[in-house]
């Protein structure tokens, strides 16, 4: 797991690193950046989902999971839950917190080509040139976000090291459990996702993106129910 252990550290590094200049630079110059880093999540997500649409054998899922998983997390209301939460630990500043932070780049770090498949590659071909790749990425994503929010960013390390531990695992134990038709639905879902964390990063539209995280879960499902009406 070299390269997933190489790509926390540099989320680790980077948010240091940013949170160590958050005094020297200015302000319009982190408005550069942001709008630059929310052209990159347009660009990213849209990528990410085009790209797989003709991969995809069920071409309207994508819109089912987005509307079943859209409706299931703004019951729960998993993005008031976890702003609240992240709250207690700091203030708003500028208008901005570091739950929107954390949420935003929690997305960009976790969903995207090469944060998904990177691990599967590492633990099929011990091949780690995606995550070394999405690692230098990361870097310069963590240095932007902390240099606004603080230190604090750091938390969204772990959720990374998890993440991919968990497609990391899932491979080593069973090659054909993530299977490339699974693959591209979660692709589909989740660039649409890093795309609405653009929209937000630009300040055209707060889609709550955490809110629709439960679409992820349904080509899950779907699969799984799929493979036991197989058997």
């Amino acid at each position: 797991m070299i390269g997933t252990i190489t790509n926390t550290a540099t989320i680790i590094i980077g948010s240091v690193v940013g949170a160590v200049l958050h005094t020297g630079i200015k302000e319009k110059y982190k408005t550069t950046l942001y709008t630059g880093l929310g052209l990159a999540s347009l660009a990213i997500g849209l990528n990410a989902t085009i790209s797989h649409f003709s991969e995809s054998e069920y071409p309207v899922l994508f819109i089912l999971s987005l509307a079943i998983g859209g409706v299931t997390g703004t019951a729960i209301d998993i993005d008031g839950r976890f702003r609240k939460l992240v709250g207690k630990f700091s203030k708003e500043k500028d208008g901005k917190t570091l739950a929107d932070g954390l949420a935003t780049a929690i997305l960009l770090y976790c969903i995207g080509p090469l944060s998904m498949l990177g691990p599967v590659l590492s633990a099929l071909k011990s091949d780690n040139t995606f995550l070394f790749t999405n690692a230098t990425l990361d870097f310069v994503s963590a240095t932007i976000f902390a240099s606004t929010y603080g230190v604090g960013m750091v938390l969204a390390a772990p959720v990374l090291f998890c993440w991919q531990g968990m497609f990391y695992l899932i491979a080593r134990l069973s090659s054909s459990a993530i299977s490339d038709a699974l693959m591209a639905e979660l692709l589909i879902v989740g660039g649409l996702m890093i795309t609405a964390s653009g929209l937000s990063l630009l300040n055209i539209k707060d889609c709550k993106v955490l809110n629709l995280l439960p679409a992820l879960l349904v080509p899950v499902v779907w699969f799984v129910i799929k493979y036991c009406v197989g058997m």
